[in-house]
């Protein structure tokens, strides 16, 4: 039939053409998925040119199969080992800008540059391959600028991605963005449970150190500290090359030595901090040591003054400037303000004493005398006018949203 000097089929012709029910046909009628159709009465009538819609089921699926077909590249060329000596080659040696810019992004973790990092975090904006991959650093710098409003940003579009692709690489990956919060705030709770169980099967995307990284964070968040070393250490043996180093590299050393310090191994927690300090030092990577002080005690700085008094000031000077930026994100994260009221070092002493680790053991670990860890408790109860680890419990356990 013609009308408006367009020739128009019937409802039922479009649906033998287009080889989809009747029902359907009128279905994308009523939801004006068809241009220019026309009814007559109750019957729909179609130009006869007019294309079958794409259904939106099967563009999600072709969407879905290209980023997480991208993102297994970008993960693979974005864990390239850098060159030990000057692990700012990389950036030469890596040509595509988006790959440069994780690389970028890290390096300037790694040196306290945390607004350069987000930068390029931000510069992935369009490709969600790139963007997923970079969120993992994103989260990392709104953490240590305290910028509540920038992870919030980064932590709707992850969930959105969790939403949209349930199950697959990209959701997981998502899911792994917001545990390295999770851990970092002690949420465990938070922590996905394929994470927590080691349950990386269908997950070959993710069989990367980082992974091992977070788990093993994971365990030193419920106390786990046996386990937390093993899987450190297992990542290390089996990711290090010699003359070349990766970000993740840098702090499962470092976690080894949290391990260490607090299962009494203190010459072993030396060793492992020895070890990532003379790779890092040379070139500026202070960053590391800076977020690990309270956790290390006074080793850290034991043996910054020992073996590289140069770097000592610069590695408490950021401690400084972003411990308060990581309380106020904390606080923001966790809806409470205890750790305003204590300093770090008096809230990581607060978590143990709560856990009823003994006082000699918290003592050996922070390089402080029982007589001084006496003293420190006394003030963290009068902070808090409270009398007791028991009422303690209730400030400081694990944060559940």
């Amino acid at each position: 039939m013609g009308m408006d000097n367009i020739e128009y089929i019937t409802a039922k012709e479009a649906a033998e053409k287009w080889n989809i029910s009747l029902r359907r046909v009128q279905k994308l009628c009523e939801q004006g998925r068809i241009p220019r159709i026309r009814k007559l009465g109750r019957a729909w009538i179609i130009p006869v040119n007019a294309e079958k819609p794409a259904d939106p089921r099967k563009d999600k699926e072709c969407i879905q199969e290209d980023i997480s077909s991208e993102l297994k590249r970008v993960i693979a060329a974005t864990c390239l080992r850098m060159p030990l000596e000057n692990p700012d080659m990389i950036l030469r040696d890596v040509k595509e800008e988006r790959f440069r810019l994780q690389y970028e992004g890290e390096l300037s973790y790694l040196r306290g540059d945390f607004v350069n990092t987000m930068r390029c975090c931000q510069r992935t904006e369009g490709d969600d391959a790139s963007r997923l991959r970079a969120s993992m650093m994103g989260v990392a710098a709104a953490i240590s600028l305290g910028d509540y409003r920038a992870y919030t940003e980064l932590e709707s579009y992850l969930n959105g991605c969790i939403e949209a692709y349930t199950g697959s690489n990209i959701a997981i990956v998502a899911e792994l963005a917001l545990a390295s919060v999770a851990v970092s705030v002690n949420a465990p709770g938070l922590v996905p449970h394929w994470l927590k169980e080691g349950d990386l099967s269908d997950r070959s995307v993710l069989k990367t150190p980082y992974v091992c990284y977070l788990r093993a964070k994971y365990f030193f968040c419920i106390c786990r500290y046996e386990a937390m070393l093993t899987v450190a250490q297992t990542a290390l043996t089996l990711g290090l090359e010699e003359q070349t180093i990766t970000f993740t590299d840098i702090y499962l050393m470092i976690t080894c030595a949290i391990a260490c310090c607090h299962l009494d191994r203190r010459e072993d927690a030396r060793h492992w901090l020895m070890q990532s300090m003379h790779i890092c030092m040379p070139h500026g990577f202070i960053t590391p040591f800076a977020e690990t002080i309270a956790e290390l005690g006074g080793l850290v700085e034991q043996c910054l003054e020992q073996e590289f008094p140069d770097y000592y000031n610069s590695v408490i000077e950021q401690f400084e400037r972003t411990v308060q930026n990581w309380i106020a994100f904390h606080n923001d994260f966790a809806k409470d303000n205890i750790t305003y009221i204590l300093s770090l070092r008096e809230y990581h002493i607060a978590k143990l004493v709560a856990r009823r680790v003994p006082y000699s053991k918290i003592a050996k670990q922070h390089y402080i005398s029982v007589g001084r860890l006496k003293n420190i408790v006394t003030e963290i109860y009068d902070k808090l006018c409270i009398s007791g680890r028991d009422e303690l419990a209730a400030y400081v356990n694990e944060i559940k949203k």
